[in-house]
């Protein structure tokens, strides 16, 4: 199993426990305080269970080794995941995401850990030239947690998303494996974490 240990956040392949936590999270929780944040604008279809559980295990790899989302694990816990999938393999471009559904676990940097994890593990497993992601103006907390990790908004669609009856602008950043490099060579330790491969 895949395992990238930090200081306060853990990045692993999910367990079945994991992935019904997850469920919990995503579909029953009550509040659903993340999806007032994370794409409000994407209309998502409710899965059942088994549906959600087979969903991790279609496509899972995008390389060997290298997996398309890892499970967010903080006190033991799976409260959310980290993503990445294909915006076109022709030209390798490849968006990247984070969600952590607990609210609990919105401050305090655990988001900007784990997604700084998740990105340095990309560079240094695939021969991607840039990473990316995609949010929405409203959602200033997702922008910081990306301009922390180094990266730069590349993009702005002015008033293209609609959430709550206001418009809002549609928001790419990204980041290059050369600024990545110089980034963390100034702000990250790489003893930050660690990867476990194991089988």
């Amino acid at each position: 199993m895949m395992k990238l240990i930090g200081e306060k956040v853990s990045l692993r392949e999910a367990t079945q426990e994991d992935v019904n936590e997850l469920y919990y999270w995503k579909y029953k929780e009550k509040n659903q305080e993340a999806k007032k944040w994370n794409a409000p604008y994407i209309s998502e279809g409710r899965l059942t269970r088994e549906e959600y559980m087979n969903s991790w295990d279609k496509e899972y790899e995008l390389f060997p080794c290298v997996p398309r989302l890892l499970a967010v694990i903080i006190d033991e816990k799976a409260v959310g995941t980290v993503s990445c999938y294909w915006v076109d393999k022709h030209t390798n471009w490849l968006e990247t995401g984070i969600v952590i559904y607990d609210p609990d676990y919105w401050s305090g940097g655990y988001g900007t850990e784990a997604y700084r994890m998740w990105i340095d593990f990309l560079f240094e497993s695939t021969p991607f030239h840039s990473l990316g992601m995609s949010t929405w103006s409203g959602n200033i907390r997702m922008m910081k947690t990306a301009a922390k990790i180094g990266m730069k908004e590349e993009a702005r669609i002015r008033e293209a998303r609609i959430v709550n009856g206001k418009y809002f602008d549609s928001i790419k950043m990204g980041i290059l494996r050369r600024e990545r490099e110089s980034y963390r060579s100034k702000s990250c330790n790489r003893k930050e974490y660690r990867g476990e491969l194991k089988h």
